[in-house]
């Protein structure tokens, strides 16, 4: 057999051999241009200042939002949404399973139940029927995880959730610039909530933004992450206990400048998306990420679905084999959260106290077997990390790596 046909495991020649891509500069002048000015204020409070005001109207026009709220972290958004969204002790909101701490915290602060519905099994994204699946009579609230960039089945969400009085949280952490018809995730439900933290596909260090078309829901999320205080009113108001989530001017400095490169990441992001998912739908055994329709996907990363009966090796060899081609790429995502966590499991999120799990009506089981699907991804699915910083070069040779590990790992009943 000639060597380029062979393995690179099994001293055959690799696709690539030039050096992968780094990630290249995010930061430059116009960052620094924005913290000089911020500094030249002489006030980095975010009240006092210009740059958050200038910041969160540019988010607004952004995303086609009518209101923003800033806020520390994208977990603070998500805190600040769930409280400003009324949920409290011995409420149930539905989330998805596949997801950071960031997403359930504010649920579990809020002396609330996370209920985990499962995800498709192409789009690795919960549905309105997976959600349905757990509906109950203390159901306030629906957290939507866009995962990867790659938006959710949104409009028959928005649908259930309309019809059930349900609150819509949308986690758009993954999904900066993501549409569905033209329209910006996380302008579907009652909140988006959005992360600027230095991981993300723009970011000032840290920080959240909170956008919202509901004028009351708008107000309330400013009380939730500013200790009460009404900022618009300049009363502290003490309705309700609140945490301190401030942004401050330097983040917003820095996040201004970030935001006028959104577009063209998640242009670039979603071109090289759609070359892999072409050259995907070629390679039998390995599937692409499944779009809705309407979707504009900006992937944070991108997961590819792994058959293992089209092959005679199990998804952590097939990586190993691709990545000994020159290739980046790594198997699953993260574990379901319900697992991951032991505060879950045990009911420990408040050291020596089982609140808020032990006044819950209904006991929640987080164990194995609770979303099958979700936990199956975890294992078999490749990870391929898609950025911005890529060509097609790298595109395809991906794609040739994976052929050519299909081809040697095909299982017989495949292989001509």
């Amino acid at each position: 057999m000639e060597t380029d046909n062979k393995p690179a495991l099994q001293r055959g020649d690799k696709v690539r051999t030039a050096p992968w891509p780094t990630v290249g500069r995010r930061f430059g002048k116009e960052e620094l241009k924005q913290l000089r000015e911020a500094l030249e204020q002489n006030t980095l409070f975010y009240h006092h200042g210009q740059k958050t005001r200038l910041m969160c109207a540019k988010m607004a026009k952004l995303c086609g939002a009518k209101f923003v709220t800033p806020c520390s972290s994208g977990s603070a958004a998500l805190h600040g949404a769930v409280k400003a969204a009324g949920i409290g002790p011995g409420d149930e909101v539905i989330t998805s399973p596949i997801t950071d701490a960031g997403t359930i915290l504010g649920i579990v602060y809020e002396g609330a139940i996370p209920v985990f519905a499962d995800v498709d099994s192409a789009s690795y994204n919960i549905t309105a029927d997976t959600i349905c699946r757990r509906l109950t009579a203390r159901t306030r609230a629906v957290i939507l995880v866009h995962l990867q960039g790659n938006p959710a089945d949104i409009k028959p969400i928005v649908k259930l959730c309309r019809q059930k009085k349900l609150k819509l949280i949308e986690d758009c952490a993954q999904s900066w610039g993501a549409k569905v018809d033209d329209q910006w995730v996380g302008t579907f439900g009652d909140f988006g909530c959005f992360s600027l933290n230095d991981f993300k596909h723009i970011g000032c260090g840290d920080g959240g933004l909170i956008v919202s078309n509901n004028s009351k829901l708008y107000h309330t999320s400013w009380l939730a992450i500013d200790k009460c205080y009404d900022r618009l009113k300049g009363i502290r108001v003490l309705n309700f206990c609140a945490p301190n989530y401030r942004i401050t001017e330097l983040q917003s400095a820095v996040a201004i400048a970030q935001l006028d490169k959104v577009k063209a990441i998640a242009a670039r992001r979603n071109r090289l998306a759609k070359r892999l998912a072409v050259g995907l739908k070629k390679i039998h055994g390995l599937t692409p990420s499944k779009t809705v329709r309407g979707a504009f996907s900006t992937w944070w990363f991108y997961l590819i679905g792994y058959d293992e009966e089209a092959f005679n090796v199990d998804a952590s060899a097939f990586c190993k084999a691709v990545n000994a081609e020159g290739i980046p790429m790594s198997v699953g995502y993260v574990e379901p959260v319900y697992l991951a966590y032991p505060y879950l499991r045990n009911g420990t999120a408040f050291n020596h106290s089982r609140w808020p799990f032990d006044r819950a009506k209904i006991k929640p089981r987080y164990g194995a077997g609770l979303c099958p699907v979700a936990e199956r991804m975890a294992k078999e699915c490749l990870r391929f990390p898609l950025n911005e910083w890529l060509s097609t070069k790298e595109i395809d040779d991906t794609l040739k790596a994976l052929a050519k590990t299909a081809r040697h790992h095909s299982a017989k009943k495949f292989q001509k």
